[in-house]
């Protein structure tokens, strides 16, 4: 049965932590602007709850456990990269990660294991059955509350992709196929085994008994290719036999099966050429999700993540969306969700979008047109042509960069344009003249624009910060949102823990400035004129006008 946290909790007079503590460890652990304190107030107090709601039953068990504190565990356990005992451990023994939970009495009890595994559980199978990631709504009711409340402008954007892998090992041809059979026979029943004859019951049993990597080690190529003719005849006889209602295992039987064979005319099975198997298909059978992708000698075996965040000069910029894919997915696939979705929790559409040339396409920049976006990119995919392309009045104007010879283009019937070389024609598409006007366009951008983009690659360090040899810790695209957005609450909770200190900062100079200048206290009195006083004031007002518009303070001569 389900039951929203109560806000706040009382405190024993003989238990609670502040009670206990004094001088610099009060002073730390009551600071407002302590780590802990931040937590609990910009992540566990913004949590809605009643999202949550659908995942416990209406009338029947229990009350639940607090789902705020339970989902702000799964915070810290990413934002510092623990594993789950040393999560348990923090949340038991440590004094401020008990505070930022909002557990200030030392005997208040945590919920258990089993609590907090259950609930991941019954989001991950939620969003599995319905399609809604609710920590993906979560992250966006908590950013939205925070933009609002520290007035973050987002006008200008900007974004970036990173290809992280997941916790899988590299797979031959022959290791998955291996793997993957040996897998679907591990989940069979006793009663479903039986269907199986004598002699493919024994391969299935020395397939289970040596993993994939040994039988690649010991054989040659011409063994190994024996071996998965008759692993391919062997699939095939299971998927006729089995359905996916004697394993969970079947679906990825199959898919494998279909990708990496083919039946002949004869119905004989073959393997089919690597150049027919495609980059979506599967990498392993413990993590049918994921797809592989060669980017730039980076060969990465997981998902694609893209990151989006503002980038307004002079005030506080977060995280406001995190789109997770598949490897093979390409960044252009990313702007039009990445920006939609921006737009709602700043509750805008942003001015500006700056992002690299991997982002470029037509329907993006006819996207970022229609919605009145300036689309900035730092470059171009694809090398510079030979031939510069501009378009004139009279035609189009194509001159060699080479030569330096210039010629006019004649345009033919289909649209294209064309000009007449030594030995033949070369043509021009309309894709290659908006590639050359585009190419024109940035590199006449200033450099400050140029350059706006280039920071976001600091957040993708502290993205995958904790990952190991580029990967993450978990299999499968549900947790890998997870883990996405729950690293980007983090980075946002750091930004904002920094902000207020630099507030704070200025607060105590701003103070130290009218210390400094306590003249214009004393010199405001019965003698003193109206132009003296007129003065004065304004310069009180020109401090705090620089104070309000973050601009550095000066000492104010009043002599």
């Amino acid at each position: 049965m389900f039951r929203k946290t109560q806000n706040g909790s009382q405190l024993n007079i003989f238990s609670s932590v502040s009670s206990m503590l004094q001088g610099s460890s009060y002073e730390q652990y009551s600071n407002d602007n302590a780590w802990h304190n931040m937590f609990r107030q910009q992540v566990l107090m913004r949590i809605d709850e009643s999202i949550y709601k659908t995942l416990f039953a209406e009338t029947m068990g229990a009350p639940n456990a607090s789902v705020r504190i339970l989902l702000s565990m799964m915070v810290l356990k990413e934002a510092f990269g623990w594993s789950d005992s040393q999560l348990f451990e923090r949340c038991r023994f440590d004094l401020l990660v008990r505070s930022a939970l909002g557990l200030f009495n030392i005997n208040e009890p945590l919920p258990g294991e089993s609590t907090y595994y259950l609930l991941r559980k019954r989001i991950h199978d939620y969003q599995r059955t319905s399609g809604k990631n609710l920590i993906e709504e979560t992250f966006a009711t908590i950013t939205r509350g925070q933009v609002l409340d520290f007035d973050v402008s987002g006008r200008s954007i900007r974004m970036d992709s990173k290809l992280i892998g997941s916790n899988i090992s590299w797979y031959s041809r022959y290791e998955l196929i291996h793997q993957t059979i040996g897998l679907f026979y591990q989940s069979l029943g006793a009663a479903a085994k039986s269907k199986i004859n004598t002699f493919d019951t024994a391969t299935l049993t020395d397939i289970i008994a040596e993993q994939g990597n040994k039988v690649v080690y010991r054989s040659n190529r011409e063994e190994i290719n024996t071996r998965l003719q008759t692993l391919g005849a062997l699939m095939y006889q299971l998927v006729n036999l089995f359905s996916e209602a004697d394993s969970i295992h079947y679906p990825t039987l199959k898919r494998v099966f279909n990708e990496q064979f083919r039946m002949s005319e004869t119905d004989q099975v073959s393997l089919r050429p690597k150049e027919e198997i495609t980059s979506d298909s599967v990498q392993s059978p413990h993590d049918t999700d994921c797809s592989y992708r060669d980017k730039d000698g980076k060969k990465v075996k997981g998902y694609h993540y893209n990151l989006t965040e503002t980038c307004d000069d002079g005030s506080l910029n977060l995280v406001t969306n995190v789109q997770v894919a598949n490897a093979s997915t390409p960044e252009n696939g990313f702007l039009q969700p990445s920006v939609e979705e921006t737009s709602r929790v700043l509750t805008h559409t942003p001015d500006n979008l700056h992002t690299d040339g991997a982002y470029n396409s037509q329907s993006n920049a006819a996207y970022c047109k229609d919605e009145q976006i300036n689309f900035f990119l730092t470059g171009i995919q694809g090398a510079e042509g030979r031939y510069n392309l501009e378009l004139t009045p009279q035609g189009l104007l194509v001159t060699d960069t080479q030569t330096g010879e210039s010629l006019m283009a004649s345009q033919t019937k289909t649209g294209t344009w064309r000009i007449k070389t030594d030995n033949n024609y070369r043509y021009f598409k309309e894709e290659q003249i908006e590639a050359c006007r585009m190419r024109k366009q940035i590199a006449q951008l200033p450099s400050s624009i140029k350059n706006r983009r280039n920071n976001v690659e600091a957040t993708i360090f502290h993205f995958c910060f904790f990952t190991r040899n580029n990967k993450t810790r978990y299999r499968g695209i549900i947790k890998q949102t997870i883990w996405a957005h729950l690293r980007c609450l983090w980075i946002n909770l750091v930004r904002i823990i920094n902000h207020v200190g630099q507030i704070c900062q200025r607060t105590c100079k701003m103070g130290e400035i009218i210390a400094q200048n306590a003249i214009f206290l004393l010199k405001i009195d019965s003698n003193t004129n109206f132009y003296e006083s007129f003065s004065i004031l304004t310069q009180i007002l020109y401090l705090f006008r620089m104070f309000l518009n973050n601009q550095p303070l000066r000492k104010i001569n009043f002599s």
